[in-house]
């Protein structure tokens, strides 16, 4: 029979029992944390830094000030400035300053991995402010089929048109951005008008819904972007999104605000004069001489400011399709579009401040700064000049000629400028060199000139990747996939200091169960490869060379293929800040029996085989790990690994095989067909590597079509070319 007292007698025993065991016990021990601001940005990082407290002994838990240990506040201090912040101990509390609150979110976040990889006791005091102002990506945008980037005509673009309107994409893409330290996006496109605003007069232009072509796209278009209107391209389209101009609007406004809660401003850049969108309606054209052409791009200009009151400024490129133009026409057509849109939009809002960036890029500085010296000298308006200031290659050497051949500096006499980083190079592999990144910022051209840096590409989209087999869902943001490489980029150019031990750190945190000084010796090896190769094989254009498929279009490489065979490695010229020797420079040092201090080409062979080896070496021994983006990376690096040797034994034997039609000697083809034979089974294996985890072929906007497979048929050739050359 069932006893109710005598149960409830046990209930009421066990619950004092409970009751007086939690009286004994001690609270738990927890660290007070005090922020004092509930900006967006200091919040932001504030859940980074409780999710890192969540995992310890002893967890966070926001308190009141006279309680915290750690205290997050914004401090005016002497030694810092806008976006500078220390972190001080003392008697086991901390204390993070920030000069404002972007200071304070950067402060945050740099505490917050102190304290993962080191503990709470492991915090060390410190100052930093941040070394390049403004640090962002060039991110050429595919809004539309009718609105198109530079890099439209190509698999990258046409796959991520419909995540340019995901909100979730720009949440992701945002918040990584600002945890590696960049503070703005610039977004290039060919002309975003007619996506992006109602402009007063010309609102029919306005687009509503998002279309992406359908058609049965060409190879290789227009290197200047001229045709992407093609009737068949847009006469073939399908609907992606079902959105009215209004939403659009709105859909925008938000991406801008969220980017300013996480310390990032949104700046749009153009290319010039192109009037895709428009179809020809109201009269307008790409004619310079079109009033009324040059009256709407002023109004769009302003109604761009008018409808996004986040939007930090504008950039402009002269030059694209302004058909023969000299500088001054072209700077006086820019003036009178994007210059009084600016100053336009500038008075209507005194109280704003606006960014006005004018590349340099088929113009000159000196006309630039004297047609535009009321945009200069505007109260609210920030003007800065920008330079490509490494070509299309930024993996090619860390001293760069161009803006000392263009007599740059002296132009723009003492004006900021931000330094084009162009990186057309790593669209499959990931990238992650610390030493070569951090000599090539700090090599930047700095005292009174330098503004910042953008870095990106025109051949790639980085959005999300298509690349992988097996991808997760939804896809991987590509800057996360390559999360080490634009760390790198961001975090350094914040703070150039940083040592390779911290980066070890981060490795050795994120990937456990690997020693953080192979993974960091052979990852820094493999990357080398990019530089050393891009750095003696000279193409300075995207067009006119792309490593991981070793190709450019047709006329660059000098054949019909586009594949830059052994001739080509002979005749295409060196980095000239390289230090290196080009191939016909050594053949000639060695006939006349003369001596350089330059790095010949059997050297720069050698280097590259050396840190190939290297790079393979660490991974010697390493099993197969159930981690996926630990196996992912380790694969990309014994892949481009491969890639390094197959270049090693090509300069190998283009070198040979231009001693042997020098000399006539046969030894030196012999050697020739030795180093292509490695060659070519070092190409095999890059292949096959790159074939277990990737998609291809893959169609790019540049260099046309990359198919590994057709590739390896054109590497035999090389070999025969050397087998069958005959003595002379």
């Amino acid at each position: 029979m069932f006893n109710f007292k005598k149960t409830l007698l046990y209930k009421v025993f066990y619950l004092c029992l409970v009751l007086f065991i939690i009286g004994c016990s001690k609270p738990e021990n927890k660290i007070g944390v005090y922020a004092s601001s509930n900006d967006p940005r200091i919040h932001f990082a504030l859940q980074d830094l409780m999710l890192v407290g969540s995992d310890m002994s002893q967890p966070f838990d926001i308190s009141e000030r006279d309680k915290a240990t750690i205290v997050l506040r914004v401090k005016q201090e002497s030694q810092l400035k806008k976006e500078g912040f220390s972190i001080k101990k003392e008697n086991g509390n901390i204390e993070v300053a920030g000069f404002d609150e972007a200071g304070l979110m950067y402060g945050t976040l740099e505490l917050t991995e102190q304290i993962k990889l080191y503990g709470i006791e492991g915090v060390k005091t410190m100052v930093r402010n941040p070394y390049l102002e403004m640090r962002g990506p060039k991110f050429n945008i595919p809004l539309d089929v009718r609105t198109p980037s530079y890099t439209d005509v190509c698999d990258a673009a046409q796959y991520n048109i419909p995540h340019m309107w995901d909100f979730e994409f720009w949440k992701d893409y945002i918040d990584t951005m600002a945890r590696y330290r960049y503070n703005y996006i610039s977004l290039w496109s060919l002309h975003p008008f007619p996506s992006l605003v109602k402009v007063p007069g010309y609102e029919d232009i306005a687009l509503d819904d998002v279309q992406r072509s359908i058609v049965e796209w060409k190879e290789n278009y227009n290197l200047m972007a001229i045709g992407f209107n093609a009737p068949e391209i847009l006469e073939n389209v399908e609907v992606l999104k079902r959105i009215t101009i209004d939403e659009k609007i709105e859909f925008w406004k938000k991406v801008m605000s969220y980017g300013k809660s996480r310390n990032i401003d949104f700046l749009i850049v153009t290319w010039n004069i192109f009037d895709y969108g428009t179809q020809g309606k109201y009269g307008i054209t790409d004619d310079r001489d079109n009033e009324i052409t040059t009256d709407y791009f002023r109004k769009s200009i302003k109604q761009l400011f008018i409808t996004y009151p986040d939007l930090a400024g504008i950039g402009l490129t002269t030059g694209e399709n302004m058909k023969g133009a000299n500088h001054q026409e072209r700077e006086d057509w820019a003036y009178n579009t994007y210059g009084l849109g600016i100053l336009d939009a500038a008075k209507e809002m005194p109280e704003r401040q606006f960014k006005f960036i004018h590349r340099q890029h088929q113009s000159g500085a000196k006309e630039i700064a004297e047609k535009f010296k009321a945009v200069v000298e505007a109260e609210n308006v920030e003007f800065l000049f920008c330079f490509k200031y490494a070509k299309a290659h930024v993996y090619s050497a860390t001293k760069q000629p161009y803006h000392e051949n263009a007599n740059y500096l002296e132009q723009i006499e003492g004006m900021k400028t931000l330094w084009g980083l162009r990186n057309d190079d790593t669209f499959y592999f990931r990238w992650g060199a610390p030493d070569f990144t951090r000599e090539f910022i700090n090599n930047l051209p700095y005292e009174d000139v330098a503004k910042g840096i953008y870095f990106g590409s025109d051949q790639w989209i980085w959005g999300r990747d298509f690349l992988t087999k097996a991808p997760e869902t939804p896809n991987q943001i590509e800057v996360e996939k390559h999360w080490y490489q634009w760390l790198l980029w961001g975090r350094l150019s914040f703070d150039p200091s940083i040592t390779n031990e911290r980066f070890k750190d981060i490795l050795g945190s994120r990937f456990p169960d690997l020693g953080a000084n192979k993974l960091f010796s052979a990852w820094q090896n493999a990357s080398m490869v990019y530089p050393l190769t891009t750095g003696f094989h000279w193409g300075s254009l995207d067009f006119q060379w792309y490593i991981e498929g070793c190709k450019s279009r047709p006329s660059q490489a000098e054949n019909e293929t586009g594949f830059h065979d052994v001739n080509r490695f002979i005749s295409l010229g060196v980095h000239p800040k390289s230090g290196n020797q080009s191939i016909p420079e050594y053949v000639k040092m060695v006939s006349e029996g003369n001596n350089t201090t330059l790095t010949t080409p059997l050297e720069v062979s050698k280097n590259l085989i050396t840190v190939a080896d290297n790079a393979l070496k660490e991974l010697e021994g390493i099993e197969e790990t159930n981690n996926r983006e630990l196996q992912l990376t380790l694969n990309d690096i014994k892949t481009v690994s491969f890639l390094g040797k197959y270049y090693g034994y090509k300069i190998e034997g283009a070198t040979y095989l231009a001693l042997f039609r020098n000399s006539n000697k046969k030894e030196y083809q012999d050697l020739a067909v030795k180093a292509l034979e490695n060659a070519l089974g070092f190409w095999k294996l890059y292949v096959h590597q790159a074939m277990l985890q990737n998609h291809n072929p893959l169609w790019t906007n540049r260099v046309g079509i990359i198919d590994w497979n057709q590739i390896t048929k054109w590497v035999k050739q090389d070999l025969e070319i050397a087998r069958t050359e005959k003595q002379k």
